[in-house]
């Protein structure tokens, strides 16, 4: 248990639907306590139950869930919206408690699970700086070792004494993301800080905590971007109608959460007899999506190159032959074909009985972010088509890198180079 940062244990927290869950003062305690009685005997007279509220329906957030966050590990916490997955980071967080089970937490908490949690609007930047590290439990010395940091990393120099109230969500979030990451709190809790910003200052944040963890300390990440799960946190869990569904390794746990939500199964990897008889004359082998270093994946960056490979098996001399990747999106459509024979050097000869390797790269900022599935076949050109594997392995490309308009038209979204001169510049130089 001495390496345990965070254990949940059971946990549950139940709402009613129409009432908002209110945090009394003593004085509504005591009013409550001395008209209790009262109505309990109206409810028994009108012949409701002793403990019926009325007609409000009751629903649970969080149900019976129970995890282990070990000191010094980043774990990612999935699932669709009304999952539980904001609950139980204010439980986590302090800020509501359970209805049932508990939480242990052994360490400094930094918290920040939406824009302006935790700040005052009155307070300019430079005080909400101290408040929070105040909150945290920190001393000023510590905080004022930290405040040039902080400030450079939010980019709100000019705004640092002008009220929050003031400031755009953006500059929000880039100070409330900075105090979080920079205060030295032993847990750092984020919720979906990637939501807003521009894809630079997302990349920035990864980036942070990319080091916070490094250093040694606790994450649990929210976000709807598996491809932000996948690139900083180790381990994930998976929320479902407020349950916990699954517990594993990030990229397992997200493959199988996009496969449940998106019809098409992840699959980076096929191995196994081909739909072709044994006695076809080219038999595939195997097929893998791969990252550049080689590694299985299901999940890449609009910036990250993705390799392909198929493995197959040539059993007769065949002149002519080409093995071919087809790719097509989340709506079927082809987004380009490629085929081994593009290479001068393989174009028009004879393949000899052997297992053969081939891999080709797609190369980064090419495919919008979305799932993509591969088919593969072996042909002579005009002649027939030898042996062919349909869908048979799938992957997403997330939006991590992806810094051109969302709606920018087109199966593909390359970032293309360009070079731009005014034309009397032009002249000149011609």
């Amino acid at each position: 248990m001495g390496d345990i940062a965070i254990r949940v244990e059971e946990i549950g927290k139940r709402y009613r639907l129409g009432k908002v869950e209110k945090y009394k003062t003593l004085r509504d305690t005591l009013a409550s306590a001395f008209t209790a009685p009262f109505l309990k005997v109206g409810r028994l007279l009108r012949g409701e139950a002793a403990d019926d509220t009325g007609h409000d329906e009751q629903i649970w957030a969080l149900r019976e869930v129970s995890f282990e966050v070990r000191q010094g590990e980043v774990i990612g916490v999935i699932g669709g919206n009304g999952a539980g997955k904001s609950t139980l980071l204010k439980i986590l967080s302090r800020i509501t408690e359970p209805t049932t089970g508990f939480a242990e937490i052994h360490g400094r908490v930094g918290s920040l699970l939406e824009v302006g949690t935790g700040f005052h609007q009155e307070l300019t930047g430079r005080e909400n700086i101290y408040l929070n590290g105040a909150i945290l439990g920190m001393t000023k010395k510590e905080i004022d070792r930290k405040f040039d940091e902080i400030v450079a990393f939010s980019e709100v120099e000019k705004f640092i004494d002008t009220p929050v109230k003031h400031y755009s969500s953006g500059m929000y979030l880039r100070l409330a993301f900075a105090v979080a990451a920079h205060l030295e709190p032993e847990i750092l809790i984020v919720d979906e800080v990637l939501a807003v910003g521009d894809a630079g200052f997302q990349q920035k944040c990864l980036g942070k905590m990319g080091a916070v963890a490094k250093e040694g300390r606790t994450v649990l990440f929210v976000s709807h971007n598996m491809g932000a799960i996948t690139q900083l946190c180790g381990r994930a869990v998976q929320l479902e109608k407020g349950r916990l569904r699954r517990s594993g390794s990030a990229g397992e746990v997200v493959a199988a959460y996009l496969s449940s939500v998106a019809g098409a199964e992840l699959k980076s990897s096929w191995s196994g007899e081909s739909s072709e008889p044994n006695g076809s004359d080219v038999q595939f082998r195997s097929a893998r999506v791969l990252s550049v270093d080689e590694q299985p994946l299901s999940i890449t960056n609009f910036n990250e190159s993705v390799l392909v490979e198929i493995a197959y098996e040539v059993k007769v001399p065949i002149r002519n032959l080409s093995v071919t990747c087809l790719l097509y999106d989340s709506m079927s459509r082809l987004v380009f074909e490629s085929m081994d024979t593009d290479m001068a050097e393989w174009n028009g000869r004879v393949r000899e009985p052997d297992i053969y390797r081939a891999t080709t790269k797609i190369p980064p900022s090419l495919l919008r972010p979305g799932r993509y599935q591969l088919t593969f076949a072996a042909f002579i050109e005009g002649v027939k088509v030898i042996a062919r594997l349909d869908r048979v392995l799938a992957f997403d490309v997330s939006g991590v890198g992806y810094t051109l308009q969302p709606k920018r038209d087109g199966i593909v979204s390359p970032v293309l180079d360009w070079t731009v001169c005014r034309f009397s510049e032009h002249e000149r130089m011609v």
